[in-house]
């Protein structure tokens, strides 16, 4: 075989060995696209929404169980529990449940994580603003949804509706936003006046309402 027929058939597996590198892709994306789940087709009659895919595995989940994570309490008060709790009560719960983090004093404990709770009055104009629930939140309503969902720290969820009252009650005392005589619930968190409740500006943008 002279040089001439060498250097063509090397030509000529070259171009065989780039077609198929090319094609490699190609083949690998149609199987891809023939292992993608295919789109659920609504029911005849169903308003047009977004196309419904199933990934085989998981199902539906039935609505006792998404009732007990849709336990959002918005600002005013609405789907508040019923059960109560007195400042009193709050100061047993603190101390068993919350002091370890947070401080006998409210005011955080260096290395657990736990935050000042009171305090900061004053400061959020600063340079050095002490953001607490104190001086920060608009809202005590937000207080008993976030100690119901995330707190202790430990064991979150684990405290009883009335505990968290409770220790709603205690916090707010200990901020001097409420009296050492009061008690929480449904009817009087939401009526509680905070310190910076008229400290945030509305935002004009439209919102969606998934309270229920």
């Amino acid at each position: 075989m002279s040089m001439h027929d060498r250097g063509n058939t090397r030509l000529l597996l070259a171009s065989a060995a780039l077609a198929l590198v090319l094609a490699a892709p190609s083949h690998a994306m149609q199987e891809q696209a023939e292992k993608a789940p295919e789109a659920v087709a609504p029911d005849a009659g169903t308003p047009a929404g977004p196309t419904e895919v199933s990934f085989g595995f998981g199902q539906p989940a039935p609505d006792d169980l998404i009732a007990q994570w849709a336990i959002a309490i918005p600002p005013d008060g609405e789907h508040l529990p019923d059960g109560s709790g007195s400042v009193e009560q709050g100061r047993e719960v603190f101390n068993t449940a919350c002091a370890a983090c947070h401080g006998e004093d409210l005011q955080g404990v260096a290395g657990t994580g736990g935050v000042a709770l009171i305090g900061g009055r004053g400061t959020l104009g600063t340079d050095a603003p002490k953001k607490t629930v104190e001086s920060y939140w608009p809202y005590a309503t937000t207080l008993f949804d976030y100690v119901r969902r995330a707190m202790p720290f430990t064991d979150p969820g684990s405290l009883t509706d009335e505990e968290v009252y409770a220790v709603s009650a205690y916090i707010l005392n200990r901020g001097e936003i409420i009296p050492a005589d009061a008690t929480m619930d449904a009817d009087t968190l939401p009526r509680v006046e905070m310190p910076n409740r008229d400290g945030f500006y509305p935002d004009p943008r439209p919102d969606v309402q998934d309270y229920r």
